[in-house]
């Protein structure tokens, strides 16, 4: 059974214009009084979809969704004949998200991040703390160039044969360059063959890292010839530049995050992006919590999905109050022994007082240590 909520359509939608002639697509769903949420699609380059928009309540959530550059309903795309990823980078995107939260004229925001959107959110988030109240990263990724190194040689320890097949694909005049860089130069190449063959070549890899997942299946838009380019460019894109960040920068900075609610989701079978790196992450981040699901892989699979439902469920009746969470819940406030320097924040609680919004993060924090 699928635990997402039920399907739902835009209250509204359009395309904002982010400069260097982007414009990028993004939708509302939901309560549009509701707690802003943002969700982050994978990729780079797969865009954002319906089945996303099912993440978060409805009711209490205005869940807001967009397409990065270059992907989806956004323009130009990455797959056109005269594509330029000049300006595709995180910084870009980083600016749009923003530009995006003051168009809307969104405070604050819960950031919903999945794969590549786990890069997006923790950049963000360390680049505007005060501009996220919670962070939910599902498929833990940074992007950096350890991890880009283990998929594209080191995972093929994994699967030898298909990583054979993948490096052959590679012409013998660019065999001396890395992969990732190699692929780029296909894609971009005159010949629309050779881009073709880059692209299917590409796809059946990264179909093929993610294929410990129960009951995996092949990605069906990588048999659309215009979608495998397009999202074959800006993985390459992305991957060979790690990102466009200093390399182990987001672990480094995890720790700005601290006093920001966090819950990180990763799965036991996903070799795609090992969970040391969400564990690193979690270590430094004082304020988040690791779940490892033992039977999810980087494929998804319906126990991520629950788990993604539940974050959003705990974290919007946390980020009210521990007080308005136990109303909610059907329970009486609980009494609770704390040391004395708490008691007064405590009893402000108690006597039925929320306080929202940077400060009640920052209470809930305290009463929690």
């Amino acid at each position: 059974m699928d635990p997402r909520f039920p399907a739902i359509e835009p209250y509204e939608s359009g395309m904002l214009d982010v400069g260097d002639g982007h414009r990028v697509y993004w939708e509302c769903c939901g309560n549009p009084s509701g707690r802003p949420a943002l969700v982050l699609h994978g990729g780079p380059g797969s865009g954002c979809s319906a089945s996303q928009r099912r993440f978060f309540d409805p009711e209490k959530y205005r869940i807001v969704l967009f397409d990065q550059r270059g992907c989806g309903r956004s323009r130009p795309l990455a797959g056109a004949p005269d594509a330029d990823l000049s300006c595709n980078t995180t910084g870009h995107l980083i600016a749009d998200i923003e530009l995006l939260r003051q168009h809307r004229g969104i405070g604050k925001w819960t950031i919903l991040g999945l794969s590549w959107g786990t890069t997006l959110g923790l950049a963000y988030a360390q680049t505007y703390p005060a501009h996220v109240d919670a962070l939910i990263l599902a498929l833990v990724t940074t992007t950096s160039r350890r991890e880009v190194q283990w998929l594209t040689y080191d995972v093929g320890r994994i699967f030898p044969q298909e990583w054979e097949r993948f490096a052959a694909a590679v012409p013998a005049e660019l065999r001396e360059v890395p992969l990732v860089d190699a692929y780029a130069a296909q894609l971009f190449d005159p010949d629309p063959v050779v881009r073709d063959r880059a692209a299917s070549e590409w796809c059946r890899w990264e179909d093929t890292h993610v294929s410990l997942t129960p009951g995996h299946a092949p990605n069906p838009r990588f048999l659309d010839p215009d979608f495998r380019l397009g999202f074959a460019r800006q993985v390459t894109h992305y991957w060979r530049h790690a990102a466009f960040l200093e390399d182990e920068l987001l672990i480094r900075n995890a720790s700005r995050l601290s006093g920001i609610p966090g819950i990180l989701i990763h799965g036991r079978y996903d070799v795609s992006s090992p969970l040391e790196t969400a564990w690193r992450l979690s270590r430094r981040w004082t304020t988040s919590e690791l779940q490892v699901l033992g039977d999810a892989g980087h494929g998804g699979g319906d126990s991520l999905a629950a788990a993604i439902v539940e974050a959003g469920k705990h974290l919007g009746l946390e980020l009210r109050g521990p007080c308005a969470a136990e109303i909610e819940r059907g329970a009486a406030p609980k009494a609770r022994a704390r040391p004395p320097m708490r008691q007064e924040i405590a009893a402000l609680c108690e006597n039925g007082h929320r306080v929202q919004g940077a400060l009640g993060v920052v209470i809930l924090m305290a009463l929690r240590e």
